[in-house]
């Protein structure tokens, strides 16, 4: 059940980056962004007032669901949107899982969690692994700028969703549910999106595409009421340290599907960037030592026994 439940996580999550490729171009970004959040929040409020899971907040929790769904579901997700306009989708994702380092920095910002020793390496392997994915595009001189703004968007957005988690952690320390203040952060997030769609005059039409309404049902329901709800019941399961690894592989799922759709193409740059920034992230979720126990456990059983005579 967890290896399902892990797996399913990472195919959602991994693939929803191509359905926001998807949704680029004619809607207005705003737009998008808000239909995708209201639907995510019609569809998870119903399901909580049908099995009457929804835990009343007080107003000062309201007020955090609203800094957490500015954060999270709405300013973020418009950093991304825009900047798929100018990147592949696989190369966003990779961009994205730079979150565990911007969720060390926070955690000691907001709540003096220790940083661990091992993020200045992971620092000193992430940050020249990007530069080596984008290496052949900074070379070209005539791209470098719109290139830039659009690796600097998406560093904008991932470090939004990092303070929409610190939010989260406030809101699990008082004891609160995880799918009540999604729910209600999602729907301020889509009403922040819709002011904003409002205030720029853009209009809320919606296109007769296949592609795009699959695009927008797909990212409303399954990647944000399904994903969340899989990941989150897996932390349940299994620990949040465990569940964190998906954030380290979605970006694989990501790329395949960007070079399968995408046309994007591999060299040798950006094979040793992705490499860099995976490990990078591993070692931020202490993988090094797992493996290092799981080494010693092989060669513990593996060594001979001596007999005594």
């Amino acid at each position: 059940m967890n290896i399902a439940l892990y797996i399913s996580t990472v195919l959602i999550w991994g693939s929803t980056w191509l359905a926001i490729a998807w949704q680029v171009g004619e809607v207005a970004v705003p737009v998008s962004v808000f239909y995708r959040f209201a639907i995510a929040a019609l569809v998870l409020m119903a399901a909580l007032s049908l099995f009457r899971r929804r835990q009343s907040l007080q107003l000062t929790d309201h007020l955090y669901c609203l800094l957490q769904g500015i954060c999270v579901f709405a300013l973020n997700f418009y950093c991304f949107y825009v900047a798929a306009g100018y990147l592949p989708s696989g190369l966003i994702a990779i961009l994205f899982s730079m979150s565990t380092l911007f969720n060390a920095v926070n955690g000691f910002l907001f709540f003096r969690t220790p940083v661990p020793r091992v993020f200045y390496l992971a620092l000193a392997l992430g940050l020249p692994g990007m530069a080596l994915i984008f290496w052949q595009d900074l070379m070209a001189v005539e791209a470098t700028w719109t290139l830039l703004g659009a690796v600097g968007l998406s560093l904008l957005g991932t470090y939004g969703f990092s303070l929409g988690n610190m939010v989260s952690v406030r809101h699990q320390r008082r004891g609160l549910h995880i799918n009540t203040t999604n729910a209600f952060a999602m729907f301020y997030g889509a009403v922040f999106m819709g002011s904003i769609a409002l205030i720029q005059g853009v209009s809320f039409s919606l296109p007769a595409e296949p592609r795009y309404l699959g695009a927008l049902v797909y990212l409303g329901v399954v990647g944000s009421v399904g994903g969340f709800g899989l990941y989150f019941m897996l932390v349940g399961r299994i620990g949040a340290g465990k569940a964190a690894y998906a954030t380290v592989l979605f970006p694989l799922v990501a790329l395949a599907l960007s070079t399968a759709f995408e046309g994007y193409r591999w060299h040798a740059h950006g094979l040793i960037g992705l490499a860099m920034i995976v490990s990078g992230n591993l070692l931020m979720f202490n993988a090094h030592r797992s493996v290092w126990r799981w080494l010693l456990a092989r060669a513990g059983r593996a060594a001979p026994v001596r007999s005594e005579t």
